[in-house]
């Protein structure tokens, strides 16, 4: 049974930082698509990050919502099965839930959409104060 862990949410100050990881359990995903997204209150689930592997490069390919580009950044570690989610100069617009996603689309790249994801978390809180 495959399940995906978030930790690391909380309270934060405007332009404070605050890292997520997410550690998957029942399968290795170290060459499938994973990837961020977030749900604020009364607005649909929406993309955050995604990192593919790409092996013709033999590196992973990150992909960013415009929203937190620049701010944001997506790793994994694939010896301990976890992705990560570092996000600096927070502000109160990234406060939501944030969810973890694995996709087994082997091969694909730049996936944003929720319906390409196969499993997902259970999601952790952020909420960045002004």
């Amino acid at each position: 049974q495959v399940q995906l862990v978030e930790s690391g949410g909380g309270l934060v100050q405007a332009g404070g930082s605050l890292r997520l990881s997410c550690t998957a359990s029942g399968r290795t995903f170290s060459n499938y698509p994973m990837g961020w997204f977030r749900q604020a209150p009364g607005k649909e689930r929406e993309f955050v990050a995604t990192s593919s592997w790409n092996p013709g490069r033999t590196y992973y390919a990150d992909s960013y919502a415009d929203s937190v580009k620049g701010r944001f950044t997506i790793s994994r570690d694939n010896a301990k099965n976890t992705v990560y989610l570092q996000m600096n100069s927070l502000n109160p617009e990234d406060t939501a839930v944030y969810y973890c996603a694995a996709s087994l689309r082997l091969m694909s790249s730049r996936l944003v959409r929720v319906d390409e994801y196969d499993y997902w978390g259970q999601g952790t809180q952020v909420t960045v104060s002004s």
